[in-house]
Protein backbone atom coordinates (compact mmCIF):
# COMPACT_ATOMS: atom_id res chain seq x y z
CA UNK A 1 0.00 0.00 0.00
CA UNK A 2 1.12 3.33 -0.88
CA UNK A 3 1.00 5.78 1.76
CA UNK A 4 1.75 9.73 2.21
CA UNK A 5 2.93 11.59 5.16
CA UNK A 6 1.99 14.67 6.50
CA UNK A 7 4.01 16.26 9.30
CA UNK A 8 5.35 19.66 10.78
CA UNK A 9 7.86 18.92 13.03
CA UNK A 10 9.76 15.68 15.20
CA UNK A 11 7.67 13.20 13.13
CA UNK A 12 8.32 10.72 15.73
CA UNK A 13 5.13 8.97 14.27
CA UNK A 14 6.50 8.93 10.59
CA UNK A 15 9.47 7.26 12.54
CA UNK A 16 7.48 4.18 13.83
CA UNK A 17 6.28 3.56 10.81
CA UNK A 18 9.51 3.77 8.95
CA UNK A 19 11.10 1.01 11.59
CA UNK A 20 8.18 -1.05 11.52
CA UNK A 21 8.49 -0.70 7.56
CA UNK A 22 12.10 -2.13 7.56
CA UNK A 23 11.90 -4.93 10.39
CA UNK A 24 9.51 -6.14 8.03
CA UNK A 25 6.45 -5.81 10.54
CA UNK A 26 4.05 -3.85 7.71
CA UNK A 27 4.23 -3.98 3.96
CA UNK A 28 3.80 -0.18 3.17
CA UNK A 29 5.87 2.48 0.59
CA UNK A 30 6.08 5.63 1.95
CA UNK A 31 5.92 7.84 -1.52
CA UNK A 32 6.60 11.02 -0.07
CA UNK A 33 6.74 12.91 3.08
CA UNK A 34 5.39 16.40 3.41
CA UNK A 35 5.93 18.93 5.58
CA UNK A 36 4.66 22.73 5.91
CA UNK A 37 7.54 23.45 7.72
CA UNK A 38 11.26 23.52 6.21
CA UNK A 39 12.53 22.76 9.97
CA UNK A 40 10.47 19.67 10.82
CA UNK A 41 12.93 16.96 12.02
CA UNK A 42 10.63 14.43 10.31
CA UNK A 43 12.27 15.54 6.90
CA UNK A 44 15.69 14.06 8.01
CA UNK A 45 14.27 11.06 9.46
CA UNK A 46 12.72 10.88 5.94
CA UNK A 47 16.29 11.72 4.06
CA UNK A 48 17.73 9.03 6.13
CA UNK A 49 15.34 6.48 5.06
CA UNK A 50 15.38 7.50 1.74
CA UNK A 51 11.81 8.40 1.47
CA UNK A 52 11.41 11.70 -0.99
CA UNK A 53 10.31 14.82 0.69
CA UNK A 54 8.61 17.97 -0.03
CA UNK A 55 7.98 21.22 1.70
CA UNK A 56 4.95 23.35 1.33
CA UNK A 57 5.10 26.24 3.26
CA UNK A 58 1.84 27.72 4.17
CA UNK A 59 3.67 31.38 4.45
CA UNK A 60 3.82 31.40 0.62
CA UNK A 61 -0.21 31.18 -0.17
CA UNK A 62 -2.49 34.17 -0.08
CA UNK A 63 -5.52 31.49 1.49
CA UNK A 64 -5.81 28.54 2.83
CA UNK A 65 -7.66 27.49 0.09
CA UNK A 66 -4.75 28.63 -2.38
CA UNK A 67 -2.42 26.31 -0.01
CA UNK A 68 -4.59 23.44 0.11
CA UNK A 69 -5.16 23.15 -3.58
CA UNK A 70 -1.47 23.04 -4.27
CA UNK A 71 -1.55 20.62 -1.16
CA UNK A 72 -3.52 18.25 -3.07
CA UNK A 73 -1.41 18.52 -6.19
CA UNK A 74 1.30 17.15 -4.23
CA UNK A 75 -0.24 14.61 -2.52
CA UNK A 76 -1.79 13.00 -5.68
CA UNK A 77 1.89 13.49 -7.43
CA UNK A 78 2.68 10.22 -5.63
CA UNK A 79 -0.02 8.38 -6.35
CA UNK A 80 -1.34 7.40 -2.55
CA UNK A 81 -3.94 4.96 -1.41
CA UNK A 82 -3.84 6.64 1.89
CA UNK A 83 -3.03 9.62 3.60
CA UNK A 84 -1.93 10.18 7.22
CA UNK A 85 -1.61 12.85 8.91
CA UNK A 86 0.94 12.49 11.73
CA UNK A 87 1.26 15.63 13.67
CA UNK A 88 0.29 18.17 10.73
CA UNK A 89 -0.31 21.51 12.22
CA UNK A 90 -2.53 22.65 9.66
CA UNK A 91 -6.56 22.23 9.18
CA UNK A 92 -7.18 20.57 6.31
CA UNK A 93 -9.86 22.08 3.74
CA UNK A 94 -12.18 20.92 0.82
CA UNK A 95 -9.24 21.29 -1.26
CA UNK A 96 -7.54 17.95 -0.22
CA UNK A 97 -10.50 16.49 1.12
CA UNK A 98 -12.53 16.60 -2.10
CA UNK A 99 -9.45 14.46 -3.68
CA UNK A 100 -8.94 12.00 -0.90
CA UNK A 101 -11.94 11.70 1.14
CA UNK A 102 -12.09 8.39 3.00
CA UNK A 103 -8.52 8.01 2.29
CA UNK A 104 -7.22 10.33 5.03
CA UNK A 105 -6.70 9.29 8.27
CA UNK A 106 -4.92 11.49 11.73
CA UNK A 107 -3.61 10.75 14.97
CA UNK A 108 -5.18 12.71 17.64
CA UNK A 109 -3.46 12.50 21.40
CA UNK A 110 -7.48 12.62 23.28
CA UNK A 111 -9.60 9.68 23.42
CA UNK A 112 -12.01 11.08 21.00
CA UNK A 113 -14.75 12.75 20.99
CA UNK A 114 -13.63 14.51 24.06
CA UNK A 115 -11.00 17.31 23.64
CA UNK A 116 -10.86 18.10 20.22
CA UNK A 117 -8.28 20.65 18.75
CA UNK A 118 -5.12 21.65 20.98
CA UNK A 119 -3.72 21.15 24.69
CA UNK A 120 -5.20 18.03 25.37
CA UNK A 121 -3.42 16.55 27.92
CA UNK A 122 -4.02 19.89 30.19
CA UNK A 123 -7.51 19.76 29.43
CA UNK A 124 -7.63 16.05 31.07
CA UNK A 125 -5.85 16.87 33.72
CA UNK A 126 -8.32 19.66 34.58
CA UNK A 127 -10.82 17.51 34.26
CA UNK A 128 -9.55 15.21 36.43
CA UNK A 129 -10.06 12.23 34.21
CA UNK A 130 -8.65 9.19 34.96
CA UNK A 131 -7.27 8.34 31.53
CA UNK A 132 -6.44 9.52 28.73
CA UNK A 133 -5.16 8.56 25.48
CA UNK A 134 -4.93 8.89 21.60
CA UNK A 135 -7.53 8.52 18.61
CA UNK A 136 -6.79 7.82 14.72
CA UNK A 137 -9.96 8.73 13.29
CA UNK A 138 -10.66 9.62 9.35
CA UNK A 139 -10.68 13.08 8.35
CA UNK A 140 -13.79 15.41 7.69
CA UNK A 141 -14.18 18.69 7.18
CA UNK A 142 -15.15 18.86 10.81
CA UNK A 143 -11.81 19.35 13.22
CA UNK A 144 -11.35 16.03 14.88
CA UNK A 145 -14.64 15.13 14.28
CA UNK A 146 -14.47 12.21 11.67
CA UNK A 147 -15.04 8.78 12.49
CA UNK A 148 -12.61 7.23 14.56
CA UNK A 149 -10.79 3.99 14.03
CA UNK A 150 -8.99 2.85 16.77
CA UNK A 151 -7.57 4.15 20.52
CA UNK A 152 -5.01 3.62 23.00
CA UNK A 153 -6.01 4.33 26.96
CA UNK A 154 -3.42 4.95 29.58
CA UNK A 155 -4.28 5.66 33.51
CA UNK A 156 -3.50 9.12 34.55
CA UNK A 157 -1.10 9.10 37.36
CA UNK A 158 -1.80 11.36 40.69
CA UNK A 159 0.21 14.38 40.56
CA UNK A 160 1.06 14.06 37.06
CA UNK A 161 1.61 17.15 34.67
CA UNK A 162 0.72 17.61 31.09
CA UNK A 163 4.66 17.29 30.32
CA UNK A 164 4.98 14.13 31.72
CA UNK A 165 1.50 12.66 30.60
CA UNK A 166 2.04 13.75 27.26
CA UNK A 167 5.72 11.57 27.50
CA UNK A 168 4.16 8.08 28.82
CA UNK A 169 1.52 8.81 25.67
CA UNK A 170 3.74 9.50 22.80
CA UNK A 171 5.18 5.17 22.90
CA UNK A 172 1.75 3.89 22.71
CA UNK A 173 0.79 6.82 20.06
CA UNK A 174 3.63 5.27 18.31
CA UNK A 175 2.04 1.57 18.39
CA UNK A 176 -1.43 2.49 17.52
CA UNK A 177 0.20 4.21 14.62
CA UNK A 178 1.46 1.39 13.93
CA UNK A 179 -0.88 -0.99 14.31
CA UNK A 180 -3.49 0.93 12.86
CA UNK A 181 -2.23 1.58 9.82
CA UNK A 182 -1.42 -2.39 9.38
CA UNK A 183 -4.68 -2.68 9.64
CA UNK A 184 -5.50 -0.61 6.72
CA UNK A 185 -2.57 -1.89 5.07
CA UNK A 186 -4.45 -5.33 4.87
CA UNK A 187 -7.62 -4.04 3.48
CA UNK A 188 -9.22 -4.45 6.91
CA UNK A 189 -10.50 -0.59 7.64
CA UNK A 190 -12.80 1.56 5.36
CA UNK A 191 -14.81 4.55 5.68
CA UNK A 192 -18.53 4.42 3.95
CA UNK A 193 -20.97 7.85 4.95
CA UNK A 194 -18.86 8.71 7.62
CA UNK A 195 -18.82 5.10 9.53
CA UNK A 196 -16.03 2.99 10.22
CA UNK A 197 -16.28 -0.50 8.81
CA UNK A 198 -13.35 -3.30 9.86
CA UNK A 199 -13.88 -6.57 7.86
CA UNK A 200 -17.27 -5.27 6.21
CA UNK A 201 -18.81 -4.75 9.38
CA UNK A 202 -20.06 -1.51 11.04
CA UNK A 203 -17.91 -0.61 14.42
CA UNK A 204 -19.91 0.91 16.94
CA UNK A 205 -17.14 1.41 19.04
CA UNK A 206 -13.33 2.30 18.74
CA UNK A 207 -10.94 -0.38 17.90
CA UNK A 208 -9.05 -0.89 21.86
CA UNK A 209 -5.13 -1.28 21.01
CA UNK A 210 -4.32 -4.58 23.72
CA UNK A 211 -0.59 -5.07 25.41
CA UNK A 212 0.34 -7.22 22.36
CA UNK A 213 -0.53 -4.20 19.91
CA UNK A 214 -3.18 -5.79 17.95
CA UNK A 215 -6.44 -3.73 18.07
CA UNK A 216 -9.56 -5.62 18.85
CA UNK A 217 -13.03 -4.24 19.25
Amino acid sequence: MRLCVLISGNGSNLQALIDAREQGRIKLDIVNVISNRADARGLERADRAGIPTTILEHQGFADRDDFDRALAVLISAGKPDFVMLAGFMRIIGSGVLGHFQGRIINLHPSLLPLYRGTDTYQRALDAGDSEHGASIHFVTGELDGGPVISQVRIPVLPGENKDRLAARLAPMEHRLVVATVKFITRHRVECKNTEVFVDESGLSRPLLMQADDTLRR
